[in-house]
């Protein structure tokens, strides 16, 4: 496997992971839907191939767990799987972020100037600016339902959050929690 290969599938693993971790707060979960698709109407469904997780003409781990949910939660719903002939197609993508967060923190080095001014006035100012930097990793998983007949997304779940190393230590877990979310907001 190629390093640039090896790379993405490892981010994506990551990304992937971004729900588990008790201390981490609750990922953002959002959701776009056309307005002019009956519901309904749908009884079918089945994945793109190859989904946009799978690399270099294999199927990964993580879209082997993005299927397994994701089938669970469009039955739960109604509709079946039909490889033959789906009315509906299902497609993911994951990415990784690192992301940087600074927040201006000011310093107090100087409690009062010669004790007499005790926060009254200050010939300067008696702080000194400092900042409070935090990075961590993001991850996004995009999940992508798909009209077949019109070629056309007609429901599209993006779930966003904060890859912990708890998450990656229960994938499973972690993408199971990321799918039932998105698909809470489904349309059906």
């Amino acid at each position: 496997m190629k390093p640039s290969h090896h790379r993405r599938t490892v981010l994506g693993l990551a990304a992937a992971a971004l729900l588990a971790g008790c201390a981490t707060p609750a990922p953002d979960v959002r959701t776009q839907v056309d307005r002019g698709t009956d519901f309904a109407r749908y009884q079918t469904f089945a994945f793109v191939s190859p989904l946009g997780t799978d690399r270099a003409g294999y199927q990964t781990i993580v879209s082997q767990h993005l299927k397994t949910a994701a089938r669970r939660e469009l039955e739960a719903r109604g509709l079946r799987y039909d490889e033959g002939s789906p009315q509906l197609l299902v497609n993911f993508h994951a990415a990784l972020a690192e992301r940087v967060r600074v927040v201006p923190a000011p310093m107090f080095p100087y409690p009062y100037y010669y004790g007499y001014r005790s926060g009254l006035y200050a010939g300067w100012p008696w702080w000194v600016d400092g900042a409070e930097v935090r990075t961590w990793r993001e991850g996004t998983i995009n999940i992508d339902v798909v009209d077949a007949a019109r070629k056309q997304v007609v429901w599209e779940g993006v779930v966003v959050g904060e890859v912990t190393p708890a998450a990656l230590d229960d994938l499973p877990g972690a993408l199971d929690r990321a799918v039932t979310a998105a698909f809470a907001k489904f349309p059906r």
